[in-house]
């Protein structure tokens, strides 16, 4: 999530040019001294007065930010337990719903990890601290937390989109083989390199960051926020944490979901011109085999590309922050909040799309959520059609009604 990404950044940095404060080493992280009682009241002055209209946006937008997270985490809660719930019934296991699983799983630790972030630290902030300062050092402990471990949920499930999309690729342009090279042994192996590759490239972002503690004498007890260590080996492990995100996490994924994407569409080109010549020689099993598999991939496309959506403009900003002077501050953190309920969205946006364009799903998911509602009303049938038969010289109309009991007119 950007703001995990980049809350350490958002510091008292220009506050403590001012001259008011004192740092010296503590053994929790620093400690900061405070000189002047309305010192706290002027950080939050300086945070509130945006210098451009991104910022003011930025401002205006995390009044609203904490409410919206909330309702689109508890959607995502909710959609992605009963993806998990779905897509592990017997009848559901192959090796592409073995990834969705691992997808779904992931993006519900962001949406519980994310949930208490909102409610704290947007919705229950406290107006007079400038953001992520608080007043609980549990808070900031969680604060720590979740910085790294939303992170890793996120690429998790950045990368498994990424492998759902090569083992459809290949499963579709290997019609014979395809099932041997995208087997669900390999899909569990596949899923578990993922999970080892995220933590351990996550480790510099593991030691980045520390608890900063600062004494205001406005509130009469400490203020506690997360600072980017910078001092000695840090600061080469804060470069190494910055470009391993840059390119490992956005712009190689980007580019890579951008070339399966295009791939996937020439595969099912490829793949519906199959269906076409076995149409036109009267196969009709093997026709709605390939059209059922046309329609799955269909839907994970859906998926590949809206992910696709949400990542490549964090992937553009990404190079434009190192590229240009000054555009992180001004431009990319002003829109960390937009990004980040852009990627919610999109973590709880995958139930609706199985739904609506995968039948055995949905026919699965009422069978468990919704077993007490029956399919239709007893002694009724669904409303048949009228058709008009000829008997002899004499026309006359059959009409199926809704009761159990055929009716001639």
């Amino acid at each position: 999530m950007n703001n995990s990404e980049n809350i350490t950044t958002m510091s008292s940095t220009d506050a403590m040019s001012t001259g008011h404060w004192n740092i010296s080493n503590s053994s929790v992280g620093l400690t900061t001294d405070v000189y002047s009682d309305s010192l706290c009241l002027s950080l939050n002055a300086s945070n509130s007065s945006p210098r451009s209209a991104l910022e003011a946006f930025s401002v205006h937008y995390a009044q609203v930010h904490g409410y919206v997270s909330v309702c689109v985490c508890l959607f995502g809660m909710l959609a992605n337990t009963a993806n998990i719930v779905v897509l592990t019934r017997k009848k559901m296991i192959t090796s592409t719903n073995y990834i969705l699983t691992w997808l779904a799983v992931a993006d519900l630790f962001t949406m519980l990890d994310y949930f208490p972030f909102a409610i704290h630290f947007y919705i229950l902030k406290d107006p007079m601290l400038p953001f992520p300062m608080t007043k609980g050092y549990g808070w900031v402990c969680f604060l720590m937390f979740h910085a790294s471990f939303s992170i890793v949920c996120h690429t998790i499930a950045i990368w498994l989109t990424i492998e759902l999309a090569i083992f459809r690729f290949i499963f579709i342009w290997f019609p014979t083989k395809g099932a041997l090279y995208c087997s669900q042994e390999k899909a569990k192996r596949a899923v578990l390199g993922v999970i080892l590759y995220t933590i351990i490239i996550c480790i510099p972002n593991y030691m980045s960051n520390e608890i900063t503690t600062y004494n205001c004498r406005v509130y009469r007890e400490p203020v506690y926020s997360l600072e980017v260590r910078k001092h000695g080996a840090f600061a080469v492990i804060n470069s190494v944490n910055y470009w391993t995100q840059a390119l490992l996490i956005k712009l190689v994924p980007c580019i890579m979901l951008t070339l399966l994407t295009l791939l996937l569409i020439t595969a099912m080109h490829r793949a519906y011109k199959r269906r076409a010549a076995l149409k036109h020689q009267g196969k009709k099993d093997d026709t709605d085999k390939h059209h059922e598999h046309n329609r799955t991939t269909l839907m994970l496309l859906a998926v590949v590309v809206l992910f696709l959506i949400t990542e490549l403009p964090q992937g553009i900003l990404t190079i434009l922050s190192s590229s240009i002077d000054g555009f992180f501050e001004s431009v990319y953190m002003p829109l960390g909040d937009l990004v980040d309920i852009v990627a919610l969205c999109n973590n709880a946006i995958n139930f609706v799309l199985y739904c609506g364009m995968s039948t055995q799903f949905r026919k699965t998911f009422f069978e468990i959520f919704c077993s007490c509602i029956p399919e239709r009303r007893p002694g009724w049938r669904k409303l048949g059609v009228v058709r008009a038969e000829k008997n002899g010289c004499t026309p006359t109309t059959t009409n199926t009604s809704l009761s159990t009991t055929t009716t001639k007119l």
